[in-house]
């Protein structure tokens, strides 16, 4: 496996999903993402550190330089809980104990963990944009009205790749002005 390239394909994914998703500094990116489909396997069963911080490496740089936070979707073991940085915690959300794993939490929530400076753990959060790297459904984790966004990837490494971005919902009928979204 190329992690060379599986960070370079990260970086364009999510400078490409950045642009399009308009996100401004202090936004919250949902990165779903499965290791073990990006070097081919069926996800679950052959989770890569190495993958996840070649994926880490590549998208975290670009966020930070933009001012939008990263929130580290964990595996199903964990119920999807997400990582973020305590500075990017949402008013009022209560942060739960435990620390990701790579056989619990995935390999990339693990490499948030230990990369970020102060780390907290959430059941959920509602994120701006989203990142699926390898069908991890990270859906329940977005804003209530998701739209898809087409990038020029269609995978990392061995992994399908699908992103969205949020709006907020239209309401009035067609009487109504709505503002570009």
């Amino acid at each position: 496996m190329n992690y060379e390239e599986i960070r370079a394909q990260s970086a364009q994914a999510v400078r490409e999903l950045l642009a399009a998703a308009k996100l401004r500094p202090g936004s919250i990116l949902v990165v779903g993402c499965s290791s073990s489909e990006i070097v081919g396997s069926q996800i679950g069963h052959g989770s890569s550190l190495e993958a996840a911080q070649a994926v880490y490496e590549g998208i975290a740089p670009v966020l930070r330089e933009a001012g939008v936070f990263l929130a580290a979707q964990c595996c199903e073991h964990l119920n999807r809980a997400i990582i973020l940085e305590a500075e990017a915690l949402p008013a009022g959300a209560e942060p739960v104990n435990v620390i990701p794993q790579p056989k619990a939490g995935g390999s990339f929530a693990t490499t948030c963990w230990q990369r970020f400076a102060h780390p907290v753990a959430l059941e959920a959060i509602r994120a701006d944009a989203g990142m699926d790297i390898g069908d991890t459904l990270i859906g329940m984790h977005l804003k209530a009205v998701a739209v898809p966004v087409r990038l020029s990837l269609r995978r990392i490494g061995e992994a399908n790749l699908v992103c969205a971005r949020t709006r907020p919902k239209y309401i009035g009928g067609s009487r109504a002005a709505y503002a570009e979204a």
